[in-house]
């Protein structure tokens, strides 16, 4: 489990008489405002934000930091090393689909001019920009199209990567773009992911409309946490499914296992280390989880067809012979795209209320799943 990082306190001296030029070389320390993210971290002053982002990537072992800055800013000479964004931006480009929410939440989807494989976004608000041409095809985002980005000269540019590799972003970075890394994704605790609204709200200039969308967020997680707890039964969970002979399922304190454990569920790998996945055999699965009460998560499988031809064997589990099997996989944008994944991080309240509906139905009985969709 990744540990909170403390950030530096930025405190400098410099002699001078002249006030003016000393209040131009000291900074005062703030508090991060982040609280769930471990990240990610901001401190505001008067007129500029430091933000840090210390774990883009599961194997980075840097910090990015930036200078988000309004126009007439004056950055003290302690932070002129760190790159600076003017803001509000008026354009972005984003390249994950988790980053498209964000920017509908704050209501500023119309500011996205570029993105990587637009064929994967599902919101139907962004794919009317796509399709109207206001939001343009960049690549993908392991060859990102420079000469497009550089043509459009946007404000921002999001970065997303799996592995560190950033030679396309170095090369934009060195012909001027300025290059802003997010990683929302390595989050383990589900408010954490949600959280990363907070670094648009500074892009954009709306601290305070992200700062509300997250608390309502939060405060609806927290209450349906508290709503699991009612629950008198804690029904057994299994989840995942085999790809290439080895069954992946979540280890115990990932995102993932997280969502189940405040669901109020028995996952029966709860107890395993790590917040990645797990790589087991499908005998080693099956002598755990052959009575379990729920099979959660099967992969891409959206029929019980689909689950038993792929693998026969799967119907020996007591889930799938009492239909107690949900996926998210079904539930797909005009193009093809799964909701589930571009929109879950952003709102954990729905995917917790989901399981719980799922889990727990007499808890929540007026409800109707947003996600999952029992298999057909």
């Amino acid at each position: 489990m990744k540990k909170l990082i403390l950030f530096s306190i930025f405190s400098f001296f410099f002699i001078s008489c002249q006030q003016k030029e000393k209040k131009n070389t000291e900074i005062q320390s703030q508090e991060n405002y982040i609280r769930y993210a471990t990240g990610l971290s901001i401190q505001k002053h008067d007129d500029f934000s430091i933000v840090t982002v210390s774990n883009p990537w599961p194997t980075s072992d840097k910090k990015y930091t930036y200078i988000l800055h309004k126009k007439s800013a004056k950055i003290p000479d302690s932070l002129q090393k760190y790159a600076a964004i003017q803001v509000p931006i008026k354009s972005i480009v984003v390249t994950s689909t988790t980053h498209i929410p964000a920017l509908e939440l704050l209501g500023v989807e119309d500011k996205l001019v570029g993105f990587p494989n637009t064929d994967y976004i599902s919101s139907e608000k962004t794919r009317t920009l796509i399709e109207t041409g206001k939001i343009r095809e960049i690549g993908s985002n392991q060859s990102l199209n420079t000469e497009v980005l550089l043509d459009m000269q946007p404000d921002v540019i999001i970065g997303f990567g799996v592995d560190g590799e950033k030679k396309t972003y170095d090369n934009l970075q060195q012909n001027g773009l300025k290059i802003l890394y997010n990683g929302d994704w390595t989050e383990q605790h589900p408010l954490g992911r949600a959280e990363w609204i907070q670094l648009f709200g500074v892009l954009f200039g709306l601290e305070e409309k992200a700062d509300e969308v997250f608390k309502t967020i939060e405060k609806d997680y927290l209450a349906a946490i508290a709503l699991a707890q009612k629950a008198t039964l804690k029904p057994t969970i299994l989840s995942g499914a085999i790809y290439q002979d080895q069954w992946y399922l979540p280890q115990g304190k990932s995102w993932a296992a997280q969502f189940l454990d405040n669901a109020n569920a028995n996952y029966l790998w709860k107890d395993s280390k790590g917040t990645g996945s797990l790589s087991l055999s499908f005998e080693t699965v099956f002598e755990t989880a052959q009575n379990a009460d729920f099979w959660i998560g099967p992969g891409q499988f959206t029929s019980f067809e689909q689950l038993e031809k792929a693998n026969p064997n799967y119907k020996h589990f007591k889930a799938v012979q009492n239909k107690n099997v949900y996926s998210f996989s079904s539930k797909k944008g005009k193009t093809g795209g799964v909701i589930y994944y571009e929109l879950a991080s952003n709102r954990p309240d729905l995917v917790l209320k989901d399981l719980i509906k799922i889990i727990h139905p007499e808890l929540m009985k007026d409800y109707e799943l947003y996600f999952f969709e029992k298999l057909k």
